[in-house]
């Protein structure tokens, strides 16, 4: 005795097979509807149901409905039904077009776009125009700044200096060396408001200025250990002395490799005297406009956001104290910057930067 819902009688003709056959094996078919396509071709092979759904490894249920559903609709009845909601307003054309004069155009009275201008001059919504900037990654309110080296021997100073970092000499120390000049020691006209739940810290635009002082810095590459001196000035003359106390501190026996920039200071008569004195100190000048090869940079960076933008000092002899305390801190538990890229790498990124700037059109 036969129980249950009767399956519906499924035949297919010629072009009806072929169609489906095309269905469930075209690339580009979606891979949903190719699915509903092998349902019917293994349904019209008189296999039940429940043999199909263990076949394609899918309910029975899912077998039944598409089964139904061919039977009335025939192929057209593979295809999704229109989904509820209103109909997209914004086409294709639309988007192009607002991509189009976000890359290419600038609006009357500004240098850049915003969402109201945009939207003002193609009649769509700030939501719409925001969604479709958010869609291509496009973000006219922002900008970078860039400068490329002119050095005429850019390449040769980068593979030198990367090969520090990547293949660290036998019995030598490698340093990055440079000043960081004129830091202010600053403190705000009025009392700070702390930090409290539902508040950031406020404090006043305006300060009061009591001096400055400039940071002679040396990184170890290899330990992330940082020996640093603090000075009124950056002459020659305190270079030099900073140079006194690098030597002073570095073991004997071995050879001492600095990468520094091309300040004036480095180079001075005094500066070359000092060091045909001392041959296994070796110099290692970064390329013109290329301050990102030194690593110490990195380290003055992390310095001014962990110590000196917030910071509050009264006097220079304050902020020096902050800043000697600051390094002392950070030998207790040194940590090197990782150098990741091959000087191949770099030339390579540099040559594709400069080929998207030449077919700009600028």
């Amino acid at each position: 005795m036969r129980t249950g819902r009767p399956k519906a009688e499924l035949e297919l003709s010629l072009a009806e097979r072929t169609e489906l056959e095309r269905l469930a094996h075209r690339p580009k078919t979606s891979q949903s509807l190719a699915l509903r396509a092998r349902i019917v071709l293994a349904c019209a092979e008189g296999i039940a149901n429940d043999a199909a759904a263990r076949q394609l490894g899918i309910t029975s249920a899912t077998v039944g409905k598409w089964r139904m559903r061919f039977v009335e609709q025939r192929v057209d009845g593979l295809l999704d039904e229109p989904r509820p909601g209103m109909p997209r307003k914004i086409t294709d054309e639309d988007v192009e077009r607002v991509v189009t004069l976000t890359l290419e155009s600038t609006p009357r009275n500004a240098t850049h776009w915003s969402t109201r201008s945009m939207a003002k001059a193609t009649g769509m919504s700030q939501s719409a125009i925001s969604r479709i900037w958010r869609a291509f990654a496009l973000q006219p309110h922002r900008t970078e700044t860039f400068k490329l080296s002119s050095d005429a021997f850019f390449i040769e100073k980068v593979r030198d200096i990367v090969g520090l970092y990547l293949n660290l000499p036998e019995k030598a120390v490698v340093l990055c060396v440079d000043e960081k000049s004129q830091i202010q020691a600053l403190d705000r006209m009025q009392p700070l408001l702390p930090l409290r739940p539902g508040q950031v810290e406020r404090r006043t635009h305006d300060y009061r200025r009591y001096g400055t002082t400039s940071l002679f810095a040396a990184l170890n590459t290899a330990t992330g250990e940082v020996l640093g001196k603090c000075h009124r000035r950056h002459r020659s003359v305190e270079f030099r002395k900073f140079l006194d106390l690098v030597e002073d501190n570095v073991p004997d026996g071995l050879d001492v490799h600095v990468v520094l920039d091309n300040y004036g200071t480095h180079k001075t008569a005094m500066i070359q005297r000092w060091l045909v004195k001392r041959p296994h100190f070796h110099m290692h000048f970064t390329p013109t406009s290329a301050s990102w090869l030194n690593l110490v940079e990195r380290w003055f960076a992390e310095l001014t956001e962990k110590q000196i933008r917030r910071g509050s000092h009264r006097s220079v002899n304050q902020l020096q104290n902050a800043i000697r305390r600051y390094i002392a801190i950070c030998n207790e538990d040194p940590k090197p910057f990782v150098w990741t890229k091959t000087a191949d790498e770099i030339l390579k990124n540099l040559k594709r930067f400069c080929k998207r700037i030449n077919d700009s059109g600028h």
